[in-house]
């Protein structure tokens, strides 16, 4: 598949230059042996793969929107949208249920790995290139609405939950984040289908953006693109590191630095008490609930699930030094938990000691 075909899908040949290897060939690997490959070595396209369907979707929406804007995908190590490029970068993993199964045991997660969640992503990304497409940034409104594109990406940043400057969309309030990121946020909701957005933000100050955005997608329609640029940086095959190294450093990325954890707030839901030497064990039981916890505060926070339960795995780790037992019915101590554990979280993000998806 060449690059400028029409429906720029931005395949990944295999070949004899590139050394990719087919899925055939490490689809039933071990993860330890999967690890080992270089993400180069991925025989890897996008068509006919479950992405397939949600670009068309996509595409759909954007026409039936009134827009002639068409952006092109390839298939990269995470989700981004270069400066200056009116394109997609989508993480490989989503191009082969093998190698989201691996993210999975990786991340504890699957970025984008639904198909709603997938289409919440494009809407947004999608958003950043018809940016770059129509060189929005530069637009004196869009500056006077959104801020400056110049303004420094932070490490982290703090959401207010209850603001009405911003539009919901993706999770973590991510609006909020940087003023390119308030613009895309904003283009998702407009582009979404049935969102509704004239009622769902009556009232709020984030509608102003939205019916500027409103204003200036008719303003483009089917007007020619001012950029055209089909390049597309970091593909898959000109990445050299292997997938053990690249999760190393998406993970590092994600971690938290623990401190001192506040022996009472455990001690709130548990407690070492000999009356209590009978009850089950507080390390087993969040062992147990575990992946049901780090959900629901995902779910709350928006936090990213890894650095989630790194949180967790400390507590577990002080339930299991204190030898910390439950104190209360299992559902009761549940909720407590999960409230202890999603301020445990918004402390660390808080604090600025981890970094935040941007």
């Amino acid at each position: 598949m060449t690059l400028d075909r029409p429906d720029d899908l931005g395949a990944s040949p295999a070949g004899p230059a590139s050394r990719a290897l087919p899925a055939e060939v490490w689809e039933s690997w071990t993860d330890e042996k999967l690890l080992e490959l270089r993400l180069c070595a991925l025989a890897l396209k996008i068509e006919g793969s479950a992405l397939e369907p949600s670009i068309a979707l996509l595409r759909r929406e954007l026409q039936a929107s009134g827009l002639g804007f068409r952006p092109h995908f390839w298939l990269s190590d995470e989700w981004f949208t270069p400066d200056g490029i009116p394109g997609i970068a989508i993480p490989f993993y989503l191009a082969h249920p093998r190698l989201a199964r691996l993210e999975q045991s990786q991340m504890l997660e699957v970025e984008g790995g639904t198909p709603e969640w997938c289409m919440r992503i494009l809407r947004h990304e999608a958003g950043h290139a018809i940016e770059n497409a129509y060189r929005l940034r530069r637009r004196r409104q869009r500056i006077r609405l959104f801020g400056k594109s110049s303004a420094p990406y932070p490490d982290h940043y703090e959401p207010r939950r209850y603001s009405k400057r911003y539009v919901v969309h993706l999770e973590g309030r991510y609006a909020q984040s940087h003023p390119d990121e308030d613009f895309a946020e904003t283009f998702a909701v407009w582009l979404t289908p049935g969102s509704d957005w004239r009622v769902r933000y009556a009232g709020w100050p984030a509608l102003h953006k939205l019916e500027y955005v409103d204003r200036l997608m008719r303003e483009i329609g089917h007007s020619p693109q001012l950029v055209r640029s089909r390049r597309r940086p970091d593909a898959l095959p000109s990445l050299r590191q292997r997938l053990r190294e690249h999760y190393a450093r998406k993970r590092r990325h994600y971690r938290v630095d623990v401190d001192d954890f506040d022996q009472r707030d455990l001690q709130r839901v548990f407690s070492s008490d000999a009356a209590y030497a009978g009850n089950p064990s507080a390390a087993a039981f969040l062992a147990r609930h575990r992946q049901e916890l780090r959900r629901r505060v995902r779910r709350f926070t928006g936090e990213y699930a890894y650095t989630i339960d790194q949180v967790l795995a400390d507590m577990i780790d002080r339930c299991r030094t204190q030898k910390l037992r439950l104190i209360a019915a299992e559902a009761d101590a549940k909720l407590d938990l999960g409230v202890l554990l999603a301020a445990r979280t918004l402390k660390y993000r808080h604090s600025g000691r981890h970094r935040v998806p941007l």
